[in-house]
């Protein structure tokens, strides 16, 4: 079936109580291996593309790749762009057919990020596509942050409702203590934070950083608001492992197909699994 939006798929989960996973692509394995999970969990899934993933691939690729993905399914399937952080990124994704983009003004003041992420939305909305804005930081793995200053790039109840107001995009990520990466130890999640946005704003949150959460942490998000989480380090560690074990049960191995076959089925059984806590499977 053809892309559907991100707004279509997120929507529904918000009416629903569950999340979409929205998982980040870089590669044909990785493609097919979100593509086969969704099929066989009979879920809605995003595949999304960070300015990397496009840097590396090609977005004529890219999308290519997904559409014909989408073509080939018959569950609903949307293509998003991840921490797009400018105007011109935002416009390009939109007409390489894009069902869905982000605009990441975190860096810049509340004024600023509601102006610029305006600016997306107008478009967005002119063509039919949906659009994420970001309000907060949300940290790398490096980062070394005091409480009163992890406090400060935590996103603001009164400054999401304010920014959601005006700029009218179809979710917000929220920074509510997770972080990009790799995890040194189990993060803590401000739930009161997350409720106060959620009851403020009354549209679908998005969690950043979910690789590494705790199950618990990520089923309470869900209840009180996330409706689409993003999934990337947890693949890529997936596709690391299998390929590792490949090469070291085989190192006479040489056929790409027969290396990167396992990292692909390593990569769709974690995706099942997030499926399944994100409450999405069967949601088709």
């Amino acid at each position: 079936m053809p892309l559907v939006t991100g707004k279509e798929l997120v929507s529904m989960a918000d009416k629903g109580g569950y999340a979409i996973g929205a998982f980040n692509v870089n590669n044909l394995e990785i493609i097919k291996a979100i593509l086969e999970a969704a099929e066989e969990e009979n879920s809605p899934a995003i595949l999304q593309a960070s300015q990397g993933a496009i840097k590396y691939a090609g977005i004529d690729f890219i999308s290519a790749m997904v559409k014909a993905a989408a073509d080939q399914t018959s569950v609903p399937l949307a293509l998003h762009l991840d921490h797009g952080t400018s105007f011109d990124q935002n416009m390009e994704c939109i007409r390489k057919g894009f069902t869905s983009v982000m605009f990441d003004g975190s860096k810049y003041s509340l004024e600023e990020n509601i102006k610029r992420t305006r600016e997306v939305v107008r478009v967005g909305q002119a063509t039919n596509v949906s659009v994420e804005g970001e309000l907060g930081k949300i940290a790398g793995t490096e980062d070394d942050i005091s409480v009163d200053e992890k406090d400060a790039y935590m996103t603001k109840p009164e400054e999401a409702k304010k920014f959601v107001d005006e700029t009218e995009v179809d979710y917000l990520a929220v920074a509510i203590g997770t972080a990009h990466g790799p995890y040194k130890g189990e993060p803590k999640l401000d739930f009161d934070r997350l409720a106060n946005i959620k009851k403020t704003t009354d549209i679908p949150l998005v969690l950043h950083g979910a690789s590494g959460v705790s199950e618990d942490s990520i089923r309470k998000a869900i209840e009180l608001g996330i409706c689409k989480v993003n999934i990337d380090t947890n693949l890529r560690q997936a596709f690391t492992s299998g390929l590792k074990n490949v090469i070291s049960e085989k190192p006479e191995e040489y056929d790409p197909r027969k290396l990167l076959g396992p990292a692909k089925d390593n990569m769709k059984e974690v995706i099942k699994e997030k499926m399944r806590l994100f409450g999405s499977s069967g949601k088709a």
